[in-house]
């Protein structure tokens, strides 16, 4: 028997020694690079073996060598946005990556609503969607890796471990892939191309239902004393498996971190309503924590969690964390946050008008990450307010300059006015064209100390900056 596996073993070998050269799904033909950086090429090669890069954009080859397991990475300059291009890469076998695009890359991760392709769900279709489907061209320069699904459907990628691989491969711009691939992701790539004119390419990796927990990284994970037994015992996941902290991360962002980003959109939450506190601690430690792996200081935008029933309209859990996820902007360097307030229902959590999400996202990175001036971009917020005469006079504030509320002379819906028993009332509110400031009052109160808008599950927004903007939610009190 040991001679057997002796012999075996010798057998096998050469062909360790002259393994062909693979790489990792996200390097592939019909990829985007990020421009004008260094970006990491890795993979498997024979064996103690020199290994050649040769980029079609420019006559310098590069090399290194692979180690004692076959394994090497290398650095190489990408050029201005272009393309097409090729790669060569060889160890004395030959591989040739072809049709790449040199542009923009972003990251895009989160739950069901960035999940939730073009085709939509059962019974909760995305607006529009036949129109983008239908027009969708390979000439336009938009592409996508996803992670999420394949040929035959969902692709359900899960891990106790870091791999260094996941399935997916770059998807062109035609009918056939945008069906089937994120609407609030291609919506934000589409938006971004026609408004730049380069190349885009966005990375899909989401769960629908998945909680922050499970794209956090086990070193993170450990710091809030989360169970992770199940990443080391013989045992199968627990479902639902991507609320299992870690399990994604693992899976879906690991095998990532070495392909060159521009920024990161996230879109999650809503499967974390009722721990506000914690997740106001986890999603900065995540974003600190990729950035870390990454090795570059990018920007991250994120959505607010949709408006919905969820256990009760009129309850607070939804309105308590889009709170928290306002004060996040200022907790996380370097990030911004889309208000949905004015586009979600009552009955669907999943929101069929993706395309405003997507150019509101769009909007936030074209004017911080690529400089574009007067836009709209950040929602008003709340700033403070001052009462007389039994009514409260509403300040905002906002980083564009002074933006007043919309629309002027009407009344509007949402508000809520209580007094010192902290009893809310159904408000009156109107924006007195005179002062330009939002005026909330009620007839039931001749001293009110406190104002709501918007603050339940699901509300009816009324109020917008003169962009079309949706008015954060806000209230006035701390109770």
């Amino acid at each position: 028997m040991k001679k057997t596996t002796l012999l075996f073993c010798l057998a096998a070998l050469p062909l360790l020694m002259q393994a062909k050269i693979t790489l990792p799904n996200i390097l592939g033909d019909n990829m985007i690079l990020q421009q004008q950086s260094d970006v990491k090429m890795w993979g498997q090669a024979s064996i103690n073996r020199k290994v050649k890069v040769s980029p079609s954009w420019t006559k310098e080859t590069y090399s290194t060598k692979s180690d004692s397991a076959g394994k090497w990475l290398i650095n190489i300059a990408t050029p201005v946005a272009g393309g097409s291009y090729s790669i060569k890469i060889t160890d004395g076998e030959e591989l040739i990556l072809k049709n790449i695009l040199i542009g923009e890359v972003w990251f895009c991760s989160g739950q069901s609503n960035m999940e939730m392709p073009m085709k939509g769900f059962e019974f909760e279709p995305i607006s529009g969607s036949s129109e983008v489907i239908a027009s969708a061209n390979e000439s336009i320069p938009l592409r996508i890796f996803s992670t999420d699904f394949d040929e035959n459907g969902w692709s359900r990628q899960y891990s106790k471990k870091p791999q260094e691989d996941c399935k997916g491969q770059w998807l062109l711009n035609n009918p056939k892939n945008v069906a089937s691939v994120s609407a609030t992701a291609y919506y934000f790539a589409k938006h971004l191309q026609k408004t730049l004119n380069i190349p885009i390419g966005i990375v899909v990796s989401s769960w629908g239902g998945s909680t922050v927990e499970s794209w956090l990284s086990e070193e993170v994970a450990k710091s809030f004393n989360l169970n992770l037994s199940h990443l080391h015992d013989d045992k199968e996941i627990s479902k639902p498996i991507q609320q299992q902290p870690c399990v994604l991360f693992n899976s879906k962002v690991a095998p990532l971190t070495n392909f060159k980003i521009k920024g990161m959109l996230w879109y999650q939450g809503e499967s974390n309503r009722h721990n506000v506190e914690d997740y106001s601690k986890m999603l900065p430690a995540l974003v600190k924590d990729y950035r870390n792996r990454w090795g570059v200081d990018f920007s991250f935008y994120s959505v607010e969690i949709a408006p919905y029933a969820y256990d009760n309209a009129e309850g607070l859990s939804a309105a308590y964390f889009r709170e928290m996820q306002q004060k996040l902007i200022k907790v996380i360097p370097n990030s911004g946050m889309v208000s949905t307030i004015d586009i979600g229902s009552r009955d669907f959590i999943h929101p069929a008008d993706k395309e405003d999400v997507g150019k509101r996202l769009a909007y936030w990175v074209l004017a911080k990450d690529y400089g574009i001036s007067n836009i709209g971009y950040q929602t008003l917020i709340y700033k403070s307010m001052e009462m007389k005469d039994g009514k409260a006079y509403i300040e905002f504030e906002n980083i564009n300059g002074k933006v007043y509320p919309y629309p002027i002379n009407q009344a509007l819906e949402s508000f809520e006015i209580a007094g010192e028993d902290k009893t809310f009332y159904p408000a009156q509110a109107i924006i007195d064209l005179k002062n330009k400031q939002l005026t909330v009052w009620s007839d039931k109160l001749t001293k009110p100390v406190a104002v709501r808008y918007a603050f339940h599950n699901y509300s009816k927004a009324s109020l917008f900056d003169r962009y079309g903007l949706p008015v954060a939610p806000f209230r006035t009190d701390n109770w």
